[in-house]
């Protein structure tokens, strides 16, 4: 006993831990080696021959007393440890309709569901290839860079007004720095009331154009539109950022020659990706076609679609951001378009305009989208224009707390890098159709 008092400590860690590690030990030692080789351990049990009684698994009550009574919580409704659990459990009718409780039935059995799938372009797709995939969905031409008629607004001098960068700055300043006591703003937050203090200046020109008293801007209104493509159907729905409509159309962009002149285009295919990839797949569909406001609007015409993330989980590339904005402006002009003309496919006498606009709070994309043909099953023929300017910085940096490296202000507090001619580009698709 003396001697096991005094052997050391890490003696006894091995006698709690169950180790052996001398000969006198209490009980026999542990085989170490590997099991005997025996007819069942090597080739298991004989064809048909029964399991040893230690790896036989026994049978459950039920089965080795069948005529037992088996009680169990079926008519509680509710869980009893100690009774046996239902094999079933009935569908439970409460005899109301619970709003919170609704089953929907199955696809096959609504009276809306259609053998031919449908694909949704929604607020929340983001297109895999971007652009090039919205261009063939969409039967269009890509032009780069913004039309002549924007080009000149912007470059009229007369379109502005005195302090006009400073006023922006301020609106800059009012969306990153003003809105909240924290240190970051979030994006959700500044995204919106930057695009929202920039519509206002616009707005400020309406005392030099009184026309533009005849635009409306409109929140979360949500456009369907539907079309074949190549024998896919293809739906836009859904609802999104702003959209301004005015009580006259915007006049066409392209000539009737450049319009013809699409025809000898070819539309650039991205083999082996499905066109359809990240469109929603849906059976149960209405072919429908609005433009999300009732008959007798008086603002009828959609002018220019704005698009700002609401939350940082909305928030995405450039890349997809751009086919979401030419998605949603052609789905608005063919809503207009089927409106106007009917849903029989044909070369529009008017082509449709509708402006777009993208920001996540320090850069924008304008895109012009002109609708000339609702004929969009075949691949040949007049395709549709689009014209896009790509990330337009309005500022490089703004930071509400100046960086300091080694105790030496490196950047001060504030914004740098600002851009005018980003407003003048945003302020020039607000005057279009006035100016």
């Amino acid at each position: 006993m003396l001697a096991l008092q005094r052997a050391p400590k890490r003696a006894w860690r091995g006698l709690l831990c169950g180790q052996r590690r001398s000969k006198g030990l209490y009980g026999p030692k542990p085989h170490r080696g590997p099991l005997p080789r025996t007819p069942l351990t090597v080739r298991g049990p004989p064809p048909g021959a029964p399991l040893p009684w230690y790896l036989r698994k026994p049978p459950p009550v039920r089965e080795q007393l069948p005529e037992l009574d088996v009680v169990t919580y079926q008519e509680k409704m509710y869980f009893v440890p100690w009774l046996a659990k239902p094999a079933s459990f009935p569908e439970w009718e409460r005899g109301w309709h619970d709003p919170r409780k609704h089953r929907s039935p199955p696809a096959r059995e609504m009276p809306a569901y259609k053998e031919q799938p449908c694909f949704l372009c929604n607020p929340r797709s983001r297109l895999q290839e971007g652009v090039k995939q919205a261009l063939w969905l969409t039967k269009t031409k890509l032009v780069e860079g913004l039309p002549p008629q924007i080009l000149h607004i912007m470059n009229d001098t007369a379109h502005e007004w005195e302090s006009q960068d400073e006023r922006v700055q301020n609106a800059i300043s009012h969306a990153l720095f003003w809105i909240s006591t924290e240190e970051l703003t979030p994006a959700e937050n500044y995204c919106s009331v930057l695009l929202e203090d920039l519509l206002h200046l616009c707005r400020m020109m309406t005392a030099k154009y009184p026309s533009l008293t005849k635009r409306m801007v409109a929140q979360d209104h949500k456009v369907a539109a539907a079309w074949q493509r190549e024998s896919i159907l293809l739906q836009v729905r859904g609802s999104y950022g702003k959209i301004l409509n005015a009580t006259s159309p915007l006049q066409p962009i392209a000539s009737k020659d450049e319009i013809l002149a699409t025809e000898n285009h070819t539309l650039e295919t991205f083999y082996p990706i499905a066109p359809t990839i990240d469109l929603q797949e849906v059976n149960v569909y209405e072919i429908k076609n609005d433009t999300g406001f009732r008959e007798g609007y008086p603002y009828p015409y959609p002018h220019t679609v704005y698009f700002a993330p609401h939350s940082t989980k909305s928030k995405r590339k450039p890349e997809h951001l751009r086919a979401q904005m030419m998605m949603f402006a052609f789905g608005n002009a063919l809503a207009k378009a089927k409106g106007l003309y009917g849903d029989e496919p044909r070369i529009l006498d008017e082509p449709i305009v509708v402006q777009s606009v993208g920001t996540d709070g320090q850069c924008f994309q304008f895109l012009v989208f002109q609708l000339n043909t609702t004929d969009l099953d075949s691949s040949n023929g007049v395709k549709n224009l689009a014209w896009i300017e790509t990330d337009q910085l309005l500022y490089e940096d703004a930071r509400s707390c100046p960086e300091i490296k080694k105790k030496v202000v490196v950047k001060p507090a504030g914004l740098h890098g600002y851009h005018p001619d980003t407003f003048k580009k945003f302020l020039a698709f607000y005057l279009h159709g006035i100016v």
